[in-house]
């Protein structure tokens, strides 16, 4: 049976949650990974929602959608193309998103994220599964502008609130043809299935462990369909995946230095 986790600040206090029969209930953190439900629900109103996991690091994949790669006009790498996202990034649902000041176009990517459960370093496929402890949706926000003029991620894919997750950490979900839907302001955006994926969740989590070790809570970002586009101060952005739920975020304006100063 999937279990629907998630972490929140509810009268100034930082809690564990629990979806259970549509209401969300306090948990106990037994481990990084187990939590046991209390009979306290609390008021979805009264949160704050924060993100459903704190990785060390966030390992997102570039171009693994068929349909994203034929978007671009450009084929799909052999190999995984992995790039990082700073754990500084996340935000949980309902949080802002701060369109940045030296950038003149941010994106939304719609995206399932992987959470890994265990200790994963040169895993074999097979083993894979084993080591993955859940989903969640991710928007890997992306300065796209920044990013054609660097000629590579780092830039354009870390500034802070670039990596909303949530709202939900979802176990024993079968993660091999889930539907996402990315809406901007309502309207339908992106829409497509991880059955396009062209590497998978398991492969994935295999091929990157022989790369780096990926530590309990850590966030695979498994790439994005066909559809991004740019996003625009005061516009809502929602990712919605079936069987794990809709995050959404608001965009706000930025400041310089020189006005924080």
């Amino acid at each position: 049976m999937p279990y629907h986790f998630c972490r929140f600040v509810h009268r100034g206090q930082q809690k564990y949650g629990v979806l259970l029969d549509g209401t969300i209930v306090e948990a106990e953190a037994v481990s990084p990974t187990e939590y046991r439900p209390s009979d306290r629900a609390v008021d979805p109103a009264e949160i704050e929602w924060l993100p459903p996991v704190t990785p060390s690091k966030i390992v997102a994949v570039g171009a693994n959608y068929h349909s994203h790669a034929e978007e671009m006009g450009r084929p799909l790498p052999p190999e995984p193309m992995l790039f990082l996202k700073p754990s500084t990034a996340t935000i949980g649902h309902e949080g802002e998103i701060v369109y940045p000041a030296q950038s003149e176009r941010v994106d939304f990517e719609g995206e399932l994220a992987v959470v890994v459960g265990r200790h994963a370093h040169n895993v074999s496929l097979g083993d894979a599964p084993q080591h993955v402890l859940g989903y969640t949706v991710l928007n890997d926000v992306t300065a796209r502008d920044l990013q054609a003029r660097d000629i590579q991620f780092t830039r354009a894919k870390s500034f802070d609130t670039f990596c909303p997750l949530g709202p939900y950490l979802v176990t024993e979900l079968d993660p091999g043809d889930l539907r996402i839907t990315t809406r901007l302001n309502g309207r339908v955006m992106q829409q497509g299935t991880t059955a396009d994926l062209e590497h998978g969740v398991y492969e994935l989590v295999s091929y990157i462990s022989q790369v780096m070790t990926l530590l309990p809570g850590d966030v695979i970002a498994t790439g994005t369909p066909r559809g991004v586009g740019p996003m625009q101060i005061g516009d809502t952005v929602e990712v919605e995946i079936d069987g794990i739920g809709l995050l959404r975020n608001r965009v706000v304006a930025g400041s310089t230095a020189d006005e924080e100063d």
